[in-house]
């Protein structure tokens, strides 16, 4: 017998063999919070399904959502599982253009989207292939309440496709992330392993949901043990303080520019944080004072290292390791495996050694929607996933990433590429080349800069860029820095040397 390890599936059963257990809690800032136990979040999500099937959803088609952290997210998610369809989410933080790109090559089929989202998508009806919208709030609670819950389930199919998360590609067009069911299922089993998950756990999440790491780095496999998740719809950091000793919050996920800013709340050095037993950090290193401050309040913060495309888990630096392993992203779970190699795709053996982080195990995602071409460049025939990531291993054994083979630029824990901006800013009548870099940034780990070529006689203010590049680009893509250059460094194939341009930026140029 194979376990039937899918979403729906195993929701399903946690609900049977814990009902009355508090599954969600929603704290909505503005309003009171709300509970559903297991068994109410399951009604919810079966009178769902059943909805969407009666509006054509079918094994494989597309139901995606935009919108801030709401239950409908995941009641949005299972629902599509329960029917065997593949959920979608959406970076609510995206413009029209932006969405309208994903959702047309997504093929969405229904589309649940909130009302403070709901005017972008309005912009773009025509262009969108969606067939049913569903709006959060009274046309959601109608929809669900006018149907019997679902009579029969989709049989489970593990290495089928569960969500399709879009990250954003090299060549400026964001690529589907094929994951499925069993490489969910596997990513949280290593997080088990990795930091002790217990049925007791109450977990806050407030990193965005649509986001690998707010959904699955703590969020499911919490569920999976029987614990609750407490919601938040955006990141408040004096709203995250309160709600930890109100709720007994034992876990949480973020990005260290979140438990900075925690950190840095007035509320900090008064709040019971006594019932917290470990933060989760992912995006970037932690800084070693931000180590020692949580550490001084007996909180210590695990550390990782992912991509959307794995799940996201591919190392993990225990608490253990943290200060005598600064800098670290750890060694790689139970059941997944690294290699570095070298420009020629050989191992790299010697510690030290620089090249490219490959990475392996049921994790790693079916491939890249409607992409073959791209799926075969980032998994060889080997299955070993090509991160695109350059990084050393030591003697020990311990991952430390050195650079980005793709020039990604990592924000508040957001994952900016810049030739996605470049080819916006081309646009700008002013501009005759332009290149974007990430630069250091106390609060956010780093900053979108870009370093242009002016047209003859022309002038631009930074204003006037954001301005420009807003109409077209979500604002955590902006740059936050302008620099002006004669002419562009490149080398003899005529490649911009980014990594020039960042040590004259570095160094008070250019």
């Amino acid at each position: 017998m194979t376990p039937d390890i899918t979403l729906g599936s195993w929701f399903a059963k946690r609900a049977a063999a814990t009902p009355e257990a508090r599954a969600l809690t929603f704290c909505p800032q503005s309003e009171e919070s709300s509970t559903l136990t297991f068994a109410q979040m399951l009604d919810r999500i079966d009178r769902l399904a059943a909805a969407f099937r009666e509006g054509g959803v079918c094994r494989g088609d597309r139901v995606g959502f935009l919108g801030l952290n709401h239950p409908a997210f995941f009641e949005t998610l299972f629902a599509a599982a329960r029917l065997g369809a593949i959920f979608v989410p959406l970076n609510f933080r995206l413009t029209g253009p932006e969405l309208s790109f994903i959702i047309c090559d997504a093929g969405i089929h229904t589309l649940v989207t909130d009302a403070d989202h709901q005017s972008v998508i309005d912009s773009i009806r025509d262009e969108i292939p969606v067939r049913k919208h569903i709006g959060v709030g009274a046309e959601l609670e109608t929809t669900i309440g006018s149907h019997e819950p679902l009579d029969m389930v989709e049989p489970g199919e593990p290495e089928s496709v569960a969500v399709i998360m879009y990250t954003s590609g090299t060549t400026g067009r964001p690529k589907g992330a094929m994951l499925t069911h069993a490489n969910l299922w596997w990513n949280n089993t290593n997080n088990l392993h990795m930091f002790d998950v217990l049925g007791a756990d109450v977990t806050l999440v407030a990193a965005p949901l649509f986001h690998i790491g707010g959904l699955n780095v703590t969020t499911l496999v919490t569920w999976q043990r029987g614990g609750e998740v407490v919601l938040f719809r955006t990141f408040d950091p004096g709203a995250c303080l309160e709600a930890i000793p109100r709720y007994g919050v034992t876990t949480m996920f973020g990005v260290p520019a979140m438990f900075l800013f925690m950190s840095q709340h007035p509320a900090f050095g008064t709040t019971d944080l006594t019932s917290v037993r470990t933060l989760v950090c992912g995006g970037a290193p932690v800084p070693e004072p931000l180590i020692k401050l949580y550490n001084g309040r007996g909180i210590p913060i695990q550390q990782g290292y992912g991509l959307t495309e794995t799940s996201p888990a591919v190392s993990f630096l225990g608490p253990q390791y943290a200060l005598a392993k600064v800098g670290s992203a750890g060694r790689p779970p139970l059941f997944v495996e690294i290699k570095i190699v070298d420009g020629d795709g050989r191992r790299v053996d010697e510690p030290g050694g620089r090249g490219e982080i490959c990475c392996r195990g049921p994790n790693i995602m079916k491939g890249y929607w409607n992409r073959p071409d791209a799926t075969a460049q980032a998994i060889d025939e080997q299955g070993w996933f090509h991160t695109g990531d350059v990084g050393y291993l030591d003697d020990e054994g311990f991952l430390y990433i050195a650079d980005r083979v793709k020039d990604m630029v990592i924000s508040g824990g957001e994952n900016i590429y810049p030739a996605e901006v470049e080819s916006v800013l081309y646009e700008h009548p002013a501009i005759t080349e332009v290149a974007v870099i990430g630069v250091p940034d106390e609060r956010w780990g780093e900053a979108v800069a870009a370093v242009v070529v002016l047209k003859e006689g022309a002038s631009l203010s930074l204003d006037e860029l954001r301005d420009f590049a807003g109409r077209s680009l979500a604002r955590y893509k902006l740059p936050s820095h302008l620099h002006f250059v004669d002419v562009l460094p490149r080398n003899p194939a005529g490649k911009v040397l980014k990594f020039e341009l960042r040590d004259r930026v570095a160094e008070g140029g250019p």
